[in-house]
């Protein structure tokens, strides 16, 4: 059950900006989210990646600024429904959603996917719904780009059983009851953060989304500082999830961040012209 994982945009940075002691070149990093199919639960998302509802159309002023501020250049051919298609599928069969953290770009193509059940941090959803938009906005989050009805849909991932993950990982919930995909907790990011684990694979994978922004990164010598570390929700918490993240990597496993730059073969291939 291998996952493939498509790239929604791209958002230019300078590598000192996230690699320490990069060079002040620009670089277009990837807004990743993934696909696989579980034998049981069909067609499965993680995340959306970017989309529309935050580069154009009625938005809030808020969401105005922050595309004005981030600029992300969607990639057209891949959006969710264009690659669903080269999938031979369409949005309304994906039945799960797994949402990793509730950033802009991890959220913003819910809306194509009504029928789909959401796994996901149910507290936390509970407290971004109840807050002022204000505390929202402070941490990247946006309640517009949650559809009405993503409470109703939301399977809570802190209700599912815990089981070992591989490679001295640490407990994830197992999601689908069989030990092939677990939610790990990787905090610091943003609140509620976590990675997913593909234990069964040949080489157990981590999806370890936004604990950096590229792989080099999780060498200690490499983690940006300062003004990186002002985007952290906790930068001690996420120090620590990257160097969980490191010794797994270099117990054997291997690791794919949202972001990075470099092409993966867990990367969904370009179309041919």
């Amino acid at each position: 059950m291998k996952p493939v994982f498509a790239n929604s945009a791209f958002v230019t940075a300078p590598e000192r900006l996230f690699l320490r002691g990069g060079a002040w070149r620009r670089v277009p990093l990837k807004v990743r989210y993934g696909f696989f199919r579980h034998p049981t639960a069909g067609p499965v998302m993680i995340d959306t990646g970017y989309g529309p509802r935050v580069t154009e159309g009625p938005r809030s002023l808020a969401l105005r600024l922050y595309n004005a501020i981030l600029g992300p250049n969607l990639a057209a051919e891949g959006q969710p429904e264009p690659v669903l298609r080269r999938l031979g599928l369409k949005s309304d069969e994906v039945g799960t959603i797994i949402v990793t953290h509730f950033h802009a770009d991890h959220v913003a193509s819910l809306n194509l996917f009504p029928k789909a059940r959401i796994i996901a941090k149910a507290d936390l959803l509970r407290k971004i719904l109840k807050q002022p938009a204000r505390k929202n906005l402070r941490h990247g989050i946006f309640r517009d780009l949650l559809p009405a009805d993503f409470a109703s849909r939301v399977e809570d991932v802190d209700g599912v059983a815990v089981r070992e993950a591989p490679l001295g990982l640490g407990r994830g919930r197992d999601l689908f009851g069989d030990g092939s995909v677990l939610a790990i907790d990787l905090p610091g990011h943003a609140e509620g953060h976590f990675g997913l684990c593909f234990a069964g694979l040949p080489v157990p994978l981590l999806y370890a989304v936004d604990v950096q922004w590229c792989t080099e990164a999780l060498e200690e010598d490499r983690r940006p500082g300062f003004p990186a570390s002002l985007i952290a929700d906790n930068p001690q918490a996420l120090a620590e999830s990257t160097r969980r993240v490191l010794a797994f990597r270099q117990a054997g496993g291997e690791v794919l961040l949202c972001h990075d730059p470099a092409e993966s073969r867990y990367d969904l291939a370009a179309e041919a012209p």
